[in-house]
C-alpha cells in the first residue's frame, strides 16, 4: 500500500459518507480515473451539518477504509466537499488606486481591490470558502476580461464570496481530523460540479445547477460564464420519502423504493403515489423559482436548468421541473472512468469532482484560519488567494 493519496474527494452527506480516490486524468479526455471507492450510511450528519462527532467519525472511518482497500492506496490528506444549509455567498464591490507609476493596472491591484470588498462583506461566525472575481471596471468603464495591462488610475473589483458557518467548518475539519485526515482544500457542493457537468456555452447563456440532496437542495446560478449566485435550501428528496409513507401509509424502506419507482405494490394505487410525488416536487420547483424571482432571474435562464442530486432519480422530476421552471431541463449525468471500466452511479458525483480539485483546483483556499488542516491564524486574504487568483478570472 502507498503510503499517500493524493487525489482523494470527501462528501460528507446526510445519507451516505462517500469517499472517492482519484489518479492521473486520462490523457484523451482529461477526466481523471477512479481508483477507489468507499461508501458508508452516514450517522450524525443531519441537514448536512455535523450532529453528532463519534457517529460521523466512525461513518467516514468506514468510507475510507473501503476505499483504501480497493484503491491500495493509504489516505493521508483530502480535499473535502462542504455543504448543508450554512452555505451562502455575498458580493461586494472594492476599489483600488492603481499602483504603478505608469498606470498600468497590476495583479497586486487586483488583489487589493478583492481586499478591500472582502471588508464589507458581513462575515460574523462565517469562514470564506472561495472568493472570485465576477466583474471589472477600470475608470468607471465595464470590462468583458481581467483588467492586467489596462491603463487607468481607479480599478474597481467586484467578487462573489462563498461562505459557509465557521462552526461547521470546524466540525467538518475535527471529524476528518478524528479520522486520521488532513484537510488540505474545501469545496463548496453547490459549485463541486460544475466543471464536469457545464459547458462554457451552458455558463454563458445562463444557467441553473440544482442538486437536490436528501436533506437540502442547493443551487448555483451562472451567467456570463461565471458564477452569480448560489443558495441552499433546508428541504430534500427524503421529505418526497416521508409524504410517501405518511399518505400510504407504507414504511420508509418501502416509501424510498415506491419514490424511485423501483416496486410497486399492488395495494398502492399509481395515481394516488403520482399525486403525493408530483405535489413535493411541486413545493422544491416552486420555492427554487421563487428564489430565481428574486434575483431577476425566473425563466430568464436561456440553457436552463441541470438537475443532479438523489432527488434527481425520481422519475417525475424532469417533468415537473420544466412546468414549474419554465426552462430546459436536463438531468445531469457523468460517466466517470475507473479501472475497472466506467462508474456510473451518480451519487458519487460531488466526491469525485471534489477529488479532481486535488488536480486541476475547482476551489479557493479558506480564508480563514485553521488548524493543522488549514491555514494558519496569522494568513490573511491576499496569501491566501494568490495560488488561484488566476484560475478564477473570467
Amino acid at each position: 500500500m502507498k503510503k499517500h493519496a493524493t487525489n482523494v474527494g470527501i462528501d460528507i452527506g446526510s445519507s451516505q459518507t462517500r469517499v472517492v480516490v482519484c489518479g492521473e486524468p486520462l490523457s484523451t479526455s482529461g477526466i481523471p480515473t477512479i481508483l477507489g471507492i468507499g461508501v458508508a450510511e452516514s450517522k450524525g450528519i443531519r441537514h448536512g451539518y455535523v450532529a453528532n462527532r463519534e457517529e460521523a467519525t466512525a461513518s467516514l472511518k468506514k468510507a475510507l477504509e473501503h476505499a483504501q482497500e480497493e484503491s491500495g492506496v493509504r489516505i493521508r490528506s483530502a480535499t473535502i466537499a462542504i455543504g448543508g444549509i450554512g452555505i451562502s455567498c455575498e458580493v461586494a464591490t472594492g476599489t483600488a488606486v492603481v499602483s504603478r507609476a505608469d498606470s498600468i493596472v497590476s495583479h497586486f491591484d487586483i488583489e487589493k481591490a478583492i481586499t478591500e470588498a472582502e471588508k464589507l462583506i458581513e462575515i460574523k461566525n462565517k469562514s470564506i470558502l472561495q472568493a472570485i472575481p465576477i466583474g471589472f471596471k477600470v475608470d468607471g468603464k465595464e470590462l468583458p476580461t481581467r483588467p492586467e495591462g489596462i491603463i487607468g488610475g481607479k480599478l474597481e473589483v467586484q467578487t462573489l464570496f462563498v461562505m459557509c458557518l465557521e462552526q461547521h467548518l470546524d466540525d467538518l475539519i475535527a471529524v476528518a481530523n478524528d479520522a486520521g485526515i488532513k484537510v488540505t482544500n474545501f469545496v463548496a457542493v453547490p459549485i463541486a460540479a460544475e466543471r464536469f457537468l457545464l459547458t462554457d456555452l451552458q455558463k454563458n447563456f445562463g444557467c441553473v445547477l440544482i442538486d437536490i440532496g436528501a436533506d437540502t437542495i442547493s443551487i448555483a446560478v451562472y451567467e456570463n460564464n461565471v458564477l452569480t449566485t448560489l443558495h441552499v435550501f433546508g428541504i430534500g428528496s427524503l421529505d418526497i420519502t416521508k409524504d410517501i409513507a405518511l399518505g400510504l401509509r407504507v414504511t420508509p424502506e418501502e416509501a424510498e423504493s415506491l419514490k424511485l419507482g423501483v416496486v410497486s405494490f399492488q395495494s398502492i394505487p399509481k395515481k394516488k403515489l403520482d399525486e403525493v410525488i408530483e405535489a413535493r416536487l411541486t413545493d422544491i420547483f416552486e420555492l427554487i423559482d421563487k428564489y430565481l424571482k428574486k434575483i431577476g432571474r425566473s425563466a430568464l435562464l436561456p440553457a436552463g436548468a441541470i438537475i443532479i442530486g438523489a432527488g434527481s432519480f425520481v422519475p417525475m422530476t424532469e417533468s415537473v421541473a420544466k412546468a414549474t421552471l419554465k426552462l430546459p431541463v436536463k438531468l445531469g449525468r457523468l460517466d466517470m472512468p475507473s479501472a475497472k471500466g466506467i462508474v456510473k452511479d451518480q451519487r458519487l458525483l460531488v466526491a469525485y469532482c471534489t477529488a479532481a480539485a486535488d488536480i486541476a483546483p475547482l476551489a479557493a483556499q479558506p480564508t480563514s484560519r485553521r488548524a493543522s488542516s488549514g491555514p494558519s491564524d496569522g494568513e490573511d486574504f491576499l496569501s491566501v488567494i494568490k495560488g488561484f487568483f488566476k484560475q478564477l478570472m473570467p
